[in-house]
């Protein structure tokens, strides 16, 4: 790591993670390091001649240079498809059996914190950064806010966010403030906005920590220009609040035409301007390997890693063996080695593009025409925000007056909520905007435009079967048709 510039951030330490005591067991469990032939009578680790497992070999695609779209080969050619293996057994391979399945510490087993430190260091190159890694981006995001969050606190987050995560500091009474977001992502003047007329008498601690997911957003698909990236970074200096920089389809980003290839480059990220230590930023390989995978990692400044493991070794520990096998033999020179895994995301990203485009005609196709509702091609991502036109349904009324304390003029929200039952009548899932608004006290924000007269928003996916797109799309369209035909 080289020498730090960054500033003093321990301020943005959460009480429990101040009073959190390292386990003492795993660091008498680093000292085991200090001489080559270290006899430990110490862990209870079962002895590894014990392990019913002496081999590990997977078979992955091909990324070598005479397959020049790794991911079409893939699947176009399925069993003969073109497939490199690497093996690890109890003394051999990058990571070998008889280390990697032992008790480790909190940051990862040493040899995958490096293939992983390699692989950010490729893509962001991060001025002044450690790796810690974690159970993917839920556990990863869910102990950045434990780290830095006190019961009353505020943290910002964009209006609609993945409600899976929005809900996880809730229980440790961590309060939400949305940010306004257009087709652009977070808007920097609504972030300026709210945190320059915070009032700290009134409404407590002012926000410290910032969530966002700054490619491919989801729900809405929005991807933050590098220009607007740049805005809100010194705009957490100045204001001096943390970015959780959550990043999962950083690695599925379009170009407009689909021909950049392999000279596509992808946007800066957060992590890659950051000078201070300010950001925590969020990685996995749910979207580009395997879901079930359960493993990502944490980017963070020497002084959040360390206290992140103190809470990894009191709490979940290190994640499991396989998963790190198979990432440091893979990214090895044994395996895919970094140039092979650029190669496959790369292709990855243009099969999804390819995906995202057929979805679009489809859509503008089948639901386009009605027009009753339209969508904008997501730069990044696996969704499409479709906006419903639910000023032109009949019983679309803008001078509602509520009895409940909402501050709603309109009646979408009922609207929307009749409409998804019907989508669902029709033999359709979609996801409705109501499910990821940021958990918040909506009259404290944006009474004169609250966000329950802008739900009309439905979540589409284009990562499924492509073959149940276009019948999808027709019965969506066919719903919307009936239900603006409804008067009643």
């Amino acid at each position: 790591m080289a020498g730090s510039s960054q500033v003093d951030l321990t301020h943005h330490l959460s009480t429990e993670t101040r009073l959190r005591k390292p386990n003492p067991m795993k660091a008498i469990w680093r000292l085991t390091r200090r001489k080559a032939d270290m006899i430990s009578l110490a862990n209870g680790d079962p002895h590894f001649t014990l392990y019913p497992i002496r081999k590990l070999e997977f078979e992955v695609a091909s990324v070598e240079d005479g397959v020049l779209d790794p991911v079409s080969s893939w699947r176009g050619a399925g069993a003969s498809a073109p497939s490199q293996s690497f093996t690890t057994t109890t003394h051999s391979g990058t990571l070998p059996l008889k280390a990697a399945m032992q008790y480790s510490a909190g940051a990862g087993l040493p040899d995958t914190q490096r293939v992983v430190t390699d692989l950010t260091n490729f893509y962001h190159s991060p001025p002044d950064h450690v790796v810690t890694l974690t159970l993917g981006n839920g556990d990863g995001v869910s102990k950045c806010f434990r780290l830095l969050g006190e019961p009353g606190d505020h943290f910002l987050t964009d209006e609609f966010s993945f409600s899976s995560l929005t809900n996880a500091p809730l229980s440790h009474g961590i309060n939400w403030v949305p940010v306004k977001i257009d087709n652009g992502g977070l808007v920097p003047e609504e972030l300026e906005r709210i945190l320059s007329n915070w009032n700290e008498e009134q409404q407590g601690r002012r926000p410290h920590v910032l969530y966002t997911v700054p490619c491919g957003q989801n729900p809405t698909g929005c991807t933050l220009s590098v220009e607007r990236r740049r805005k809100i970074y010194a705009l957490a200096q100045r204001f001096d609040f943390i970015i959780i920089e959550d990043d999962p389809y950083y690695y599925l980003q379009y170009d407009a035409d689909g021909n950049e290839g392999e000279t596509f480059k992808f946007m800066p990220s957060f992590l890659s301007i950051d000078v201070d230590g300010r950001v925590m930023r969020v990685d996995s390989l749910s979207k580009v390997m395997a879901p079930g995978m359960r493993l990502g990692w944490i980017t963070s400044s020497a002084l959040f890693h360390d206290h992140l493991v103190t809470l990894v070794d009191s709490s979940t520990h290190h994640p499991h063996a396989f998963g790190q096998v198979f990432l440091t033999e893979m990214l090895s020179s044994s395996g895919w080695n970094i140039s092979g895994f650029d190669r496959w995301v790369r292709s990855l990203r243009k099969e999804y593009q390819r995906r995202r485009d057929y979805f679009l005609r489809t859509f503008y196709q089948e639901v386009s025409r009605t027009g009753l509702a339209s969508a904008n091609a997501p730069e990044a991502g696996m969704f499409v925000w479709m906006k419903v036109h639910i000023d032109k349904h009949p019983r679309y009324r803008s001078d509602v007056q509520h009895t409940n304390g909402s501050k709603a003029k309109t009646n979408v929200e009922e609207l929307m909520e009749e409409l998804f039952e019907r989508i669902l009548d029709g033999g359709v899932v979609v996801m409705p905007a109501s499910i990821f608004v940021a958990p918040s006290d909506l009259n404290k924000f944006d009474s004169d435009d609250p966000i329950q007269d802008r739900l009309n928003f439905l979540r589409l996916t284009f990562a499924g079967q492509e073959e149940t797109m276009q019948p999808a799309l027709a019965r969506l369209a066919q719903v919307l048709k009936e239900f603006f035909a409804d008067t009643k």
